[in-house]
């Protein structure tokens, strides 16, 4: 069944990756197709276009929008983290434009047995790519009291995770917790009042550490950035959106390092890294959404867009 998808930054993506016929673009994060169906549609239909989705849901429904679409479209149910692999064995050497547009998909929230939701109450599950063995139920059912409190500060920025922690175990010791609605009141009342009425669902940031940490989605991310360049051509652009601080942090990192001719310390007299720059970033600030797109789509509130361009000429490493 076909679901509806609303695709963040669109313009804006489609103005920096510019596809044009006969390339060969890739969608990293397929989700609903939106961005992956203006790509198309830019490129006049000419060229390969690769959408990879971990949701094997997505990648269902995305067989059945793009059937009919012309033009080389091939769909991978897998994780970006193994995107070098993906793109050799569809025998490709390399690509125009990647996109990544990171984060849980308006699907996977909207459909409330998934349980990525703290508005719909269903059994804690959070992973995207059901062949993961690791449930949200399991990890907080399961995780040390010191653990939890690491995954939930660290993946949510949640001050408040000691005190969660700290519930979560006590509650479990009376009954194991299953569902999103258990954990909610769970989170409800570790809060207090005071810090419940500011910043928010009380939930958020704990659900977001959760899904960050059962997902695996910061650990893969720098790599998966690094090695998407590295399959650039020349001029070749990366997008990349993000929706928390701990997302945008490594991209913004990642594209400086990739920038940079050298790596060394300040404080080194002669360069020894041997490290040279591979792209020339397009954002020196991210992009934001439109106060007209936030209006009718609030869950794009939180996006922000960095985009690099991989350098035509390379320097030579030294001593070459």
């Amino acid at each position: 069944m076909n679901y509806h998808h609303v695709p963040i930054l669109l313009n804006e993506v489609i103005e920096i990756l510019n596809p044009k016929p006969g390339g060969v673009y890739v969608d990293a994060t397929l989700g609903g197709g939106g961005h992956f169906r203006e790509l198309i549609k830019k490129a006049e239909y000419s060229g390969t276009f690769i959408g990879i989705d971990q949701d094997e849901a997505a990648i269902s429904n995305a067989r059945q929008i793009f059937s009919k679409y012309q033009g080389d479209i091939r769909l991978i149910h897998d994780n970006f983290s193994n995107v070098k692999k993906i793109i050799r064995e569809n025998n490709i050497s390399a690509i125009d434009g990647i996109l990544f547009d990171l984060g849980v998909s308006s699907h996977q929230l909207d459909k409330g047995s998934r349980g990525f939701s703290y508005m719909q109450d269903a059994v804690l599950d959070m992973r995207m790519d059901k062949r993961n063995p690791l449930t949200a139920k399991d990890v907080v059912n399961e995780m040390s009291r010191e653990e939890l409190k690491r995954i939930i500060r660290e993946y949510g920025e949640e001050p408040w995770a000691g005190r969660i922690a700290d519930f979560i175990c006590e509650r479990r010791k009376q009954q194991k917790i299953i569902t999103t609605g258990q954990l909610v009141d769970i989170i409800k009342d570790a809060i207090p009042a005071r810090a419940r009425r500011k910043g928010g669902h009380p939930a958020r940031k704990t659900f977001q550490a959760l899904r960050i940490y059962v997902n695996k989605e910061l650990e893969i991310l720098e790599s998966s950035i690094k090695d998407a360049v590295e399959l650039l051509k020349p001029a070749g652009r990366i997008c990349v959106i993000t929706f928390h601080s701990l997302e945008d942090r490594i991209v913004k990192d990642a594209f400086k390092f990739l920038a940079s001719d050298c790596i060394c310390p300040k404080n080194a007299l002669i360069c020894t890294c041997n490290h040279f720059k591979t792209i020339k970033i397009l954002t020196s600030k991210p992009i934001y959404p439109s106060q007209g797109e936030i209006e009718v789509n609030p869950r794009a509130r939180s996006a922000k867009l960095r985009a690099a361009e991989k350098l035509s000429v390379l320097k030579p490493r030294k001593g070459e």
